[in-house]
């Protein structure tokens, strides 16, 4: 019997999707039931089991009060809640974009008349504005903006800074100050001060978290290493053997605020913001497309960006700093059988319920216990598998990775963001500068024409060359397409005709519309006919028209294929077989 005959037969109660909307999102069943609401019930505990230890500790990364987590939880689920498209997707503080804006909010502080919650809040302020009008604009295509590589280096990098910057709690000696090297010099003259106690709380809490991931993504390891490394605390007087303890933790709800800061001090927060802003979106868009709502549909990213930016606006306004989409979180509550978006509304009110009567429950909590927790979250970043195959297919992509990794590491983070943020960039205009124009041949008994490879020998035309290029024509590549398309027509002294099939030539500037005009010239002197074919993208149908390209080469010269344009302006060509060598 199938899901929804069940539901008939039982005759459950049920609410429609329209009535409980916008908290049920898109995709989910066209009747909401009881059942439904237990497993979303189920799921947001599960998702606060996971977050409370996890927003504890990126508050901490932070070096703001456990509360101030707690407070970004709960503003920014409540905004995508309301606003976003995912089912699944769970926001939060976050690990990723914490050390970034941490050290930057650090540093624009000193001497300035704010102190760090109000440039917190100011910056998520500007976060949540920036993400929803990409969001309003339907801007997903940000998220492309970063390669993989490129990524993969920028969250190894980052990853390396939380291990580092969580090694004196873990330890239990003084945080250190200065750049990288500078930690890691204090560190290590302090290591013969260490507290074991501590070092056994971390070491623990990290094994038991991993080992319950391991087990099942369902399984709140955190949680079960924080009551295990606190009930440790209090059974045998850790706190007083050197152990630090979070100690008293504010309770009750957050009240509104807004941040009042100075024009020059907004002014100074704007490339850290756009910067910010562009990972939540990448990040955002990694998390919705790994976890689809509905796997046969691509997921509304507009829409999540306008719920995650929503998300920020909100903690500013409760008085915390940027979040982001947690791909972790996400994936406990789409792993422990969540329904809708009210299972991060369940999530939301237990962290309520904490600091509403419980905060007194996290007074004994080990720091060293959520350096513990960032550990596990330092190595779980890091994509040990995807750098192997990268590494193994293509050696130029790992080696962005090395640079990129080590830019964040050696540099001020958010410089180092910029450097990998400029390196993805680089590598896509490269790639689009260095596409070659190829030879086409036709598969014989058919009027199919491919690439020439040796795996697919076919045959040419006497007097007719087909030329493909794979990119669109632009000022990065116009140069090189029209130097290698004089070099393909010196090649064939006394061609009768050029096909230009276009099928990867998705727009043209122009620039390249002017160079064009000299490769129209060209053929013209060497006598020979020029077509185009396959131009199938309607940008490119357009500049094609509105650059005056098509009234040059000629309306008749344009063609819906390249057998079209061979019968119609070379029906006489004669076949010529290959053996198909490159």
């Amino acid at each position: 019997m199938n899901i929804a005959a069940e539901r008939a037969t039982r005759k459950r109660p049920t609410l429609s999707v329209t009535s409980v909307r916008p908290w049920v999102a898109g995709p989910a069943p066209r009747s909401y039931g009881a059942g439904d609401l237990a497993r979303d019930a189920i799921a947001g505990l599960t998702l606060a089991a996971i977050a409370v230890p996890a927003q504890m500790a990126t508050a901490k990364l932070g070096g703001f009060a456990p509360q101030i987590g707690f407070f970004a939880f709960i503003a920014a689920t409540f905004g995508f809640c309301l606003l976003g498209s995912s089912r699944f997707v769970s926001v939060g503080a976050d690990s990723t974009i914490t050390p970034i804006f941490a050290g930057a909010l650090g540093l624009l502080a000193v001497g300035a008349p704010h102190n760090g919650v109000a440039l917190a809040q100011g910056l998520a302020l500007m976060v949540g504005a920036i993400v929803i009008l990409a969001g309003l604009f339907r801007m997903g295509w940000i998220a492309d903006l970063l390669s993989v590589p490129v990524t993969i280096g920028f969250l190894a990098g980052i990853s390396v800074h939380i291990i580092v910057s969580q090694l004196p709690g873990a330890l239990g000696l003084p945080a250190g100050s200065g750049d990288m090297g500078a930690h890691l010099r204090s560190l290590i003259l302090a290591a013969p001060r260490l507290n074991s106690y501590d070092l056994a709380i971390a070491g623990g809490v990290l094994a038991i978290t991993a080992g319950a991931h391991r087990l099942s993504v369902r399984l709140p390891g955190p949680l079960i290493a924080i009551v295990a490394s606190t009930l440790a605390v209090v059974f045998f007087d850790l706190d007083h053997r050197g152990v630090a303890v979070l100690g008293h933790v504010q309770g009750g709800l957050p009240r509104l605020s807004a941040p009042f800061l100075t024009a020059d001090t907004w002014l100074g927060l704007t490339p850290l913001a756009l910067m910010i802003a562009l990972i939540v979106m990448v990040q955002t868009a990694a998390t919705s497309r790994g976890f689809p709502s509905d796997p046969d549909k691509s997921p509304d990213l507009s829409r999540d960006y306008i719920g995650v930016g929503a998300g920020n606006v909100l903690a500013a306004l409760v008085g915390a700093f940027p979040v982001d989409a947690s791909p972790p979180s996400t994936a406990a509550v789409a792993e422990s059988g969540g329904r809708s978006r009210l299972a991060g509304a369940f999530g939301m009110a237990a962290v309520v319920l904490i600091l509403v009567a419980g905060t007194s429950l996290l007074e004994r909590i080990p720091q060293a216990a959520l350096s513990g927790v960032l550990f596990f979250i330092a190595l779980r970043i890091i994509r040990f598998g995807q750098i192997a195959v990268i590494a193994r297919s293509s050696p130029a992509e790992a080696l962005l990775i090395l640079i990129t990794a080590g830019a964040i590491i050696a540099l001020p983070i958010a410089s180092g963001v910029a450097v990998g943020i400029g390196l993805s960039l680089a590598l896509g205009m490269w790639s689009s500068a260095r596409a070659k124009m190829f030879t086409m041949e036709r598969i014989s008994g058919t009027t199919v024409w491919w690439p020439k490879t040796p795996e697919t020998p076919g045959e040419t035309l006497a007097g007719v060359s087909v030329l493909g290029f794979q990119a669109p024509l632009s000022f990065i590549n116009a140069y090189e397409f029209r130097g290698q398309f004089a070099a393909a027509l010196a090649a064939d002294p006394t061609p009768r005709l050029i096909v230009l099939e276009a099928t990867g030539i998705i727009d043209i500037d122009f620039t390249a519309a002017e160079v064009f005009k000299d490769v129209i010239r060209l053929c013209r002197e060497a006598g020979c006919g020029l077509a185009i074919a396959r131009l199938e993208a309607a940008d490119a149908q357009n500049a094609l028209t509105r650059l005056g390209l098509r009234d040059l080469i000629g309306g008749d010269h344009v063609f819906p294929t390249v057998a079209q344009a061979i019968d119609a302006l070379a029906p006489s060509a004669t076949p010529i077989p290959t053996s198909g060598d490159a």
